[in-house]
């Protein structure tokens, strides 16, 4: 009589990648408003130098950067998308049988929207820079410094996505988790100076207000984005994604489902 040895195959970092590249491809929603991402900034920029709607203290960095918030947003809507779509479908259940080790998936998630979302916003944004200084008057506004603030807008994209992603994992709902994302990169900077000198570190600590720091708009005050500077802003909103994502894979380790 023959002897059958089943064997269970665990699929590793890489082959979870590999599967979440596959599956995020695939739905057609996702690689939408992930383009939209990536577009968005661009022309934001050719609307603001074509009809030189910029403030007189702003800079070309600045003006060409003014729709990279919402594009940012729609970066933290796609992290929050890549894991409550499949709750939604049902999937999920698939991919934990796949591969039951729910931290490996959900890193590979992480890894998968950061590295899109930063490559896409460096490209994106510094597309918008250089179309924007090239559509205004040359000489009428500063240009700010885009080196190395262009590498750090992306990766307040990177930083975004993540947070939705992990939000996302917390929610499990697509409308509840996008709800809930846009309002964590809204609410710090509108709450901020309801906490007297802790508005610094209230304010500062959503990916949009690091972004409002770095893009070096003259609306990024400290009493609307907290007084911390561009660089500490987005180590402070990176730490807290960073314990937000940890919280999330422990409650997706103790669940069911």
């Amino acid at each position: 009589m023959a002897t059958v040895t089943l064997t269970t195959a665990r699929a590793g970092f890489p082959g979870a990648l590999a599967h979440e590249w596959i599956k995020f491809n695939s739905v057609r929603s996702m690689v939408w408003t992930t383009l939209a991402t990536a577009v968005v900034p661009v022309l934001g920029a050719v609307f603001v130098a074509a009809t030189e709607s910029l403030q007189p203290d702003d800079t070309v960095l600045g003006g060409s950067l003014t729709a990279s918030v919402p594009a940012q947003m729609l970066a933290a809507v796609v992290g929050a998308l890549l894991i409550t779509g499949e709750y939604g479908s049902g999937t999920v259940r698939t991919t934990f049988a796949a591969n039951p080790r729910r931290a490996t998936v959900l890193a590979a998630k992480a890894t998968l929207i950061a590295a899109l979302m930063y490559v896409l916003a460096l490209i994106s944004c510094t597309l918008a820079y250089l179309i924007g200084g090239a559509m205004l008057d040359n000489g009428q506004y500063a240009q700010g410094e885009p080196l190395p603030a262009l590498f750090g807008i992306a990766a307040s994209f990177a930083v975004a996505g993540i947070l939705g992603l992990a939000v996302g994992t917390l929610v499990r709902h697509s409308a509840g988790a996008v709800t809930t994302v846009i309002g964590v990169l809204l609410l710090p900077s509108l709450l901020g100076p309801l906490f007297g000198d802790a508005q610094r570190w209230i304010a500062g600590v959503s990916p949009t207000s690091a972004l409002e720091k770095l893009i070096q708009t003259s609306d990024a005050t400290a009493e609307t984005v907290g007084s911390l500077g561009p660089w500490p802003s987005l180590l402070l909103v990176a730490g807290c994604t960073a314990a937000l994502l940890l919280l999330a894979t422990g409650a997706l380790r103790g669940r069911d489902v």
